[in-house]
């Protein structure tokens, strides 16, 4: 084997285990989801340092104390208000800094007001399933030229690696 056959072959055990990292932790976000009380839409995040330790984990749902009735969960117009995204619960109850860590959502990317607050803490890669949906399409591309333009990555991974 030569030199280029060679790297050719360490670069591509690198990118499979990054990928299993990957798809674990986006894994583990969907865990998290389904904490989430919301009737329509369960998103969970996990955030995870540069050595792979996770950090913190968010959930989408009310706030503390505030009480998840039927009546606010199941009208879009006054759940859209109150609830609390998963990104930004997640970087809430870390303990620590998340500079230069990954933040992991499911079911999809952060929506622009949540990119806005990741680029702010600092975190420097994203990884999401790839998603289409018309409801959040302009949004997820607003993200997208969001973290290009501050430097952060990003990876959508199909969402035919998740069953």
């Amino acid at each position: 084997m030569d030199i280029i056959e060679t790297a050719l072959k360490h670069n591509q055990e690198i990118a499979a285990r990054k990928l299993k990292w990957d798809k674990r932790f986006v894994e583990m976000a969907r865990f998290v989801a389904q904490w989430s009380k919301d009737p329509s839409t369960q998103t969970g995040a996990v955030i995870t340092d540069p050595k792979r330790r996770v950090i913190s984990v968010g959930y989408n749902g009310l706030a503390r104390g505030v009480e998840d009735l039927p009546e606010r969960l199941n009208n879009r117009e006054i759940k859209y208000k109150i609830i609390v995204h998963c990104e930004r619960n997640a970087l809430l109850f870390a303990n620590r800094s998340v500079e230069g860590c990954t933040l992991y959502t499911w079911p999809f990317m952060s929506c622009s007001t949540c990119c806005s607050m990741v680029i702010q803490a600092g975190i420097t890669r994203c990884v999401a399933p790839f998603s289409d949906n018309p409801r959040w399409k302009d949004d997820f591309e607003l993200s997208k030229q969001m973290f290009k333009e501050a430097g952060v990555e990003v990876e959508l991974l199909e969402p035919s690696l998740f069953g």
